[in-house]
Parts: structure tokens; C-alpha cells; sequence
């Protein structure tokens, strides 16, 4: 599978999630459709990681480090503003929860929001470990 075929892939798994997240208290199937997504969801970066590695395409691997730093970034800020919403009004409240859904829609697809901010921490480090310049000194 090309690396191209990969990121669409990828950018279709991230707008199929958050499609997802606007369920509301999903049971069942819909909250089993929903983790395995979220999960699913990771598998395109790693593979796009290892192939980076195996071609030396730091390019790539630079790409996948980049994007998961800022969708860890996005997610911790509107996180803190969602949090701090809480005397603001209904509507902001709702605006900021939504802008997370979108923004960080494997997080609120999964339910279980630690572990997709787990795996791009993952993606993160390993992308860092593969560049070049970061290789441990004996």
C-alpha cells in the first residue's frame, strides 16, 4: 500500500470518527463501532512510520511526529477550555465541546479518552526515536 493510500486512509478514519463522537451516550454495538474505531483509527500512522523507517523517509516520519504533536496539543488546549467553560454559558459550552469532537475525534470517539491520547503519544515518541540524531550514545 503506498504511503498517499495511507493518508487518505487515514484523514477518512479521523472524519469517520468524529462523525462518530456526536452520538450521544452510544450502547452496544454503537459504543463497540465506536472503540474499534478510535483504535483502528492509529493503524494507518504506524503503518506510515514503519515504512518511513524502512525507506529512510524522514520526510514521513517527520510528518507523522509533526501531526501528532499538534493533535496533542489541540487536544490538551480545548480540553482546559472545555473544563474552564463551565461557568460560561450552555451555548459556549457546546460550541467547545464540539470543537473537540472535530478536532480530536478519535479521543471522544473511543469513550475512553485516555488511550487514543496514549497511541498519538506512542506515534509521537516513536517518530522522534526514528529521526535522525536521536539515536542512543554508548
Amino acid at each position: 500500500m503506498s504511503k498517499k493510500v495511507l493518508y487518505y486512509v487515514w484523514g477518512g478514519l479521523f472524519i469517520f470518527c468524529g462523525l462518530l463522537g456526536f452520538i450521544p451516550e452510544p450502547v452496544g454495538i454503537a459504543k463497540v463501532l465506536m472503540v474499534v474505531s478510535s483504535l483502528v483509527f492509529f493503524v494507518p500512522g504506524g503503518l506510515l512510520l514503519y515504512l518511513g523507517k524502512k525507506e529512510e523517509d524522514y520526510g514521513t516520519i517527520r510528518v507523522v511526529r509533526n501531526l501528532s504533536l499538534i493533535f496533542l496539543i489541540v487536544t490538551l488546549f480545548l480540553l482546559v477550555l472545555n473544563f474552564l467553560s463551565g461557568k460560561a454559558s450552555a451555548i459556549a459550552g457546546e460550541f467547545l465541546y464540539g470543537l473537540l469532537v472535530m478536532l480530536s475525534a478519535p479521543m471522544v470517539c473511543s469513550q475512553y479518552w485516555i488511550l487514543p491520547l496514549f497511541l498519538w503519544a506512542c506515534l509521537l515518541m516513536t517518530a522522534i526515536s526514528f529521526l535522525p540524531g536521536n539515536k542512543k550514545k554508548n
